[in-house]
């Protein structure tokens, strides 16, 4: 009888436990993570992971946002990025000379002879008119000096600057445009320094080739040029744009029949800053580059005539 009692009782107790410990799992289960919780949570090791310095804008980010998201970005990556050094402008090697027709000649027989040399004088006046020349230029990889008159640079430095900076090669075409031949020694070095004296002031550098004015500079004219370590130089092809008239039809057939029927194996092609000229250069190359031609970098000529 005493063993059933005992035995009643220790039923009735573990019954009570039971009961206790299922109270605590169910206080429990209430603050137990969820399971979207507990996926977020596992993903936060990958999250960061990523460059807190470079974060990516939303994708649904617009207007202002967006705008301020990237400024942050490229902020924090300047902040972090090893400043680039600019890479050293190449050197141009010297591949041709001018002889005393003022034709470009190859140094080496196994260098291209069939070149022109492209050329515009009279400037600078206008930058829309400067920006569609070296835009056609550019478009068929080709460069060109334009040969500039100092009370011109005088009037408009910024127009020079324009030249410069967007890769053409300055020349000097006197101050005041006029007939060098018949000066004196004084008058001509004026007109000639004063421009390399405006032009170093307003791009830091100075013309290398000289070009007189109506192509009459004489021999006071190529001394001068000569104490400057400046290349004289005429031409050896005239486009004539310079005799055709505003309301003239047909200008820019004419300016290319004019170059082509002289053209020959290192023309030196005399143009100017004119509307019909910016008209007529993109046909022109076109028209070169279909007969074979190609165009010497001014820069790859030496500074001294044979």
């Amino acid at each position: 009888m005493g063993k059933a009692i005992s035995a009643l009782l220790l039923a009735t107790l573990l019954l009570s436990a039971c009961s206790s410990g299922n109270n605590g799992d169910t206080t429990g289960s209430s603050v137990m993570p969820s399971a979207t919780a507990t996926q977020e949570a596992s993903a936060a090791p990958a999250d960061q992971g990523k460059s807190p310095a470079a974060p990516s804008p939303s994708p649904t980010s617009e207007g202002t946002g967006g705008s301020e998201s990237a400024a942050a970005t490229a902020t924090s990556g300047t902040a972090t990025a090893q400043p680039s050094e600019e890479p050293a402008a190449a050197e141009v090697p010297l591949l041709y000379h001018m002889n005393k027709n003022y034709d470009i000649v190859p140094n080496e027989e196994s260098t291209n002879k069939k070149v022109v040399l492209l050329t515009f004088d009279d400037g600078p006046k206008e930058a829309d008119m400067i920006n569609s020349l070296i835009d056609t230029l550019d478009k068929h990889q080709a460069k060109a000096i334009f040969f500039v008159n100092g009370y011109r640079v005088k009037e408009h430095p910024e127009l020079l600057k324009l030249i410069h900076d967007r890769g053409g090669i300055l020349g000097n075409h006197s101050w005041d445009h006029i007939v060098l031949k018949d000066k004196s020694y004084s008058e001509v070095k004026k007109q000639i320094e004063n421009v390399q004296t405006i032009v170093k002031q307003v791009t830091g550098e100075s013309p290398v080739f000289f070009r007189p004015p109506h192509g009459a500079g004489g021999d006071v004219g190529k001394k001068v040029a000569a104490e400057n370590g400046l290349l004289y130089m005429t031409w050896s092809v005239g486009s004539l744009d310079w005799e055709m008239k505003e309301k003239e039809q047909g200008k820019t057939d004419t300016l290319i029949k004019n170059v082509t029927d002289q053209l020959h194996s290192g023309s030196n092609i005399l143009m100017h800053e004119l509307p019909w000229t910016v008209e007529a250069l993109d046909k022109l190359l076109t028209t070169l580059e279909g007969k074979g031609y190609t165009f010497v970098d001014p820069r790859s000529i030496e500074l001294k005539m044979r």
